[in-house]
């Protein structure tokens, strides 16, 4: 079995993890390991890059959605060869990723999907604009979910779960609908609309069922357009959170290998949680891009 390669993100949740809380755990199972424990950011991304150009090839990421997305955009730079392959210690405000598979959002719990030979080959999505190409893996959006992604960071930490709910209603108020279209291989839509979803798994928000249809491993994307006016959009919010939201006459689905969102005017755009930049945005999907431990 190769050795994985630990790293932990200490700012990631509403309390910074203790490292040999991580340790603990993995020498309990005898997982064969090397933990880094970065400082910042560009020491993760400066770390996990040297480690898979050093022929590391098992990266297991002490983190939320957040930190995942920041290795999974490291690793696919790299044009290793063959895909890398990632687990997940959750240790973030939200680890949804874990979640479109039935994995247990315990530390210890889940440190034991590290054992064992067993992995999914999962598709990754591109999403490209002004600011380049970034990948996804969990869900991305433009919009107002967008816009509370940007603003949720901003709040306090302590809040864990509950930043994004309250960003979403801080900014809906005054959040600009826009004229929405959007293309992918098959159709054009044009819309008035509020947000646009584009999901490759099925929760995010800490539990938000928001696409209970996805699945990371047919080559398709989820593509959600909702049209909802604002003042309906707090109570879409429940059916969201159970997923029960698709029945929704604001709510227009399809699924998509690729896209562009234009919109007008211009809209912030995430992806798992992080703010990449502004509309227009275009991607695809990428099949079997790693290998996800299960």
């Amino acid at each position: 079995m190769a050795q994985w390669l630990v790293a932990v993100n200490r700012a990631a949740g509403k309390r910074s993890v203790d490292p040999s809380v991580i340790s603990q755990i993995t020498d309990r199972l005898n997982i064969e390991r090397e933990m880094i424990v970065p400082a910042s950011r560009a020491e993760m991304v400066s770390a996990i890059e040297q480690a898979a150009l050093d022929g590391r090839t098992h990266f297991a990421i002490g983190g939320g959605d957040g930190t995942v997305n920041l290795a999974l955009n490291v690793l696919l730079n790299l044009d290793l060869g063959e895909p890398p392959t990632i687990g997940i210690l959750p240790v973030g405000n939200g680890c949804d990723l874990l979640r479109t598979f039935g994995l247990p959002q315990d530390l210890g719990e889940a440190a034991r999907h590290l054992e064992g030979s067993n992995t999914f080959d999962c598709d990754v999505v591109t999403l490209e604009g002004s600011w380049g190409t970034r990948y996804f893996i969990n869900v991305a959006q433009a919009g107002v979910g967008a816009a509370a992604a940007e603003t949720a960071p901003k709040l306090a930490r302590g809040l864990g779960v509950m930043r994004y709910p309250l960003a979403f209603a801080a900014r809906l108020p005054r959040f600009p609908k826009a004229n929405v279209t959007v293309t992918t291989e098959k159709r054009v839509i044009e819309s008035e609309a509020l947000a646009v979803i584009l999901a490759n798994a099925q929760f995010f928000a800490g539990g938000w069922n928001v696409a209970p249809k996805a699945n990371l491993v047919d080559g398709l994307l989820d593509v959600q357009i909702i049209n909802a006016r604002k003042t309906q959009a707090p109570a879409l919010v429940p059916k969201v959170i159970k997923g029960t939201h698709l029945r929704d006459p604001s709510v227009r689905r399809l699924v998509a290998t690729e896209f562009r969102i234009e919109t007008e005017p211009e809209w912030p755009v995430e992806a798992d949680g992080d703010l990449v930049g502004n509309t227009t945005v275009s991607g695809r999907v990428v099949p079997a891009a790693i290998r996800l431990k299960i």
